[in-house]
């Protein structure tokens, strides 16, 4: 019983390392989407947010079932170290590989971020020069609009 429950654990520690390797792979995209600037495609920019959500719900619920089913053998496993040490010591280095997956996914959600905030910044100051220019030609618009209306005026030469 205890034994078929650590291969359960394993099996849930590695498929969280496949669900990271599969956000890592949503990064490099997303990375891609954002390093040029003139060219990001929002739709896929969005997709990958959307696709991330998913596998993130996916951690959350492999997360959830290793708790559940660690809490129940916990006891035992503490017990009998020595008896179950092959399958602990496996654990441990998905553990390890998890935690230097869970860094890796972290530096690559900033560096994606900082690429964003430029790229959002780039594309305020394109805005709101587009609103000056528009404001200056609305501007001129209705000052040239007011001299059409001007009556003509006469001269009067005498001194």
């Amino acid at each position: 019983m205890v034994a078929a429950s650590l291969d359960m654990l394993e099996e849930s520690l590695i498929k969280k390392l496949e669900v990271m390797k599969k956000i890592r792979d949503e990064n490099a995209r997303q990375k891609e989407i954002l390093s040029n600037p003139e060219e990001v495609d929002f739709e896929a920019f969005d997709k990958t947010l959307d696709v991330k959500g998913e596998y993130i719900d996916q951690l959350l619920l492999l997360d959830d079932g290793f708790q559940t089913l660690f809490d129940k053998v916990k006891e035992e496993v503490g017990d009998n170290k020595v008896k179950y040490a092959d399958q602990i010591k496996r654990m441990q280095v998905l553990i390890h590989d998890i935690t230097d997956a869970s860094a890796s996914i972290e530096a690559e959600e900033h560096r994606n971020k900082r690429l964003a905030e430029a790229y959002f910044s780039s594309e305020r100051e394109r805005m709101a020069s587009g609103k000056k220019s528009a404001a200056v030609a609305f501007n001129y618009y209705q000052t040239m609009s007011k001299f059409k209306d001007i009556p003509p005026q006469f001269l009067d030469k005498k001194n």
